[in-house]
């Protein structure tokens, strides 16, 4: 099969013939059609994600979208002929998605929604899983809520937008007004973070309370931010909060938070059950017109791969960004 190669950080991917890998045991071989790309991936490439990096050389690339092709021995959810998705590599020991095809722990797959390309599908898993576990898993967010999102027209910030108003939620969101068509779209009232100070926006939107559930995808000062404009006993979920900062302000308001490290399942091997089966409520989601990823709509293939790299940082994509690999 071919495969893209990391060699060395900060250098191009180099293109190999590989063997084509067998399942083990708890694994499926799946023939990637479509490879997700998120900021953590280029960060990996780049070496200064070291709780995340593989050894090099390796694959990288961790979401995916394709076929199941064999199946390893005691799986049972999956046949042959299977369209999966899935949050599923790029990480530490575990090949990536930037390939022809992969073998996989089956745990951490579920069937792609009908109504979804490969190409739709593969964006959907880290963003999506990061937005459900801070929200849901830890926030529990509940009908009547109000909840704020910081780059609410974001990868993980628009899978945020849209799953609080599933379940009930009145949602604002930080956007520059560029975007803020896209936050309205999805159904939450942007906030325009450049002209609006903290203050005015929780005195306009919660007279003056704060929020129930702040998500906060940016960190640095937007993480201040939320220590702000939560409401006592709030909840503040953040997948960005790997700074210093000075935790008074929301400690003062009896403030919880909750750090989302969304590869950890990956990494240790822990909690790989729980990633499947949130993608499969999702896809139920996505299935009855609740839950849509944006699509960059620039194309990337294995040929052109680190573009789409580059286009994950360089503040150029609208959505997320795929590579074809079908």
């Amino acid at each position: 099969m071919k495969a893209l190669f990391t060699n060395t950080y900060e250098s191009d991917f180099v293109s190999t013939e590989i063997e084509i890998p067998t399942p083990k045991s708890g694994e499926v071989l799946i023939k990637i059609h479509a490879s997700g790309v998120n900021p953590i991936d280029n960060k990996i490439r780049i070496g200064v994600s070291p709780y995340a990096s593989p050894v090099l050389p390796a694959i990288l690339g961790t979401d995916l979208a394709g076929v199941v092709e064999a199946i390893g021995k005691d799986v049972t959810d999956f046949k042959v002929g299977d369209e999966v998705y899935g949050l599923a590599g790029g990480v530490l020991g575990l090949q990536g998605t930037l390939a022809e095809y992969t073998a996989v722990d089956a745990s951490l797959l579920a069937l792609k929604p009908t109504n979804l390309s490969m190409k739709e599908a593969a964006a959907v898993p880290l963003v999506l899983l990061t937005a459900w576990e801070g929200l849901i898993d830890r926030a529990k967010v509940k009908k009547g809520d109000q909840v704020l999102v910081h780059a609410g027209a974001g990868g993980v910030g628009h899978m945020v937008v849209q799953l609080a108003r599933i379940f009930g939620a009145d949602v604002y969101a930080t956007v520059s007004p560029e975007k803020a068509p896209i936050a309205k779209a999805f159904g939450a009232t942007p906030i325009d973070y450049r002209t609006t100070t903290v203050e005015d926006y929780v005195e306009q939107f919660t007279a003056g309370k704060g929020f129930d559930i702040i998500y906060d995808t940016v960190g640095g000062t937007s993480l201040d931010d939320s220590f702000k404009a939560i409401r006592h006993y709030g909840q503040i979920a953040s997948c960005y909060a790997f700074g210093t900062h000075n935790l008074a302000t929301g400690s003062l308001r009896s403030a919880s938070l909750h750090g989302v490290f969304v590869l950890h399942p990956m990494i240790s091997g822990e909690g790989r059950k729980h990633h499947g089966d949130i993608l499969k409520e999702a896809a139920k989601f996505i299935e009855e017109g609740k839950l849509k990823p944006i699509i960059d709509p620039r194309k990337f293939t294995l040929d052109n791969a680190i573009e789409a790299h580059k286009a994950v940082s360089d503040g150029s994509a609208i959505g997320k960004i795929v590579v074809d690999i079908v």
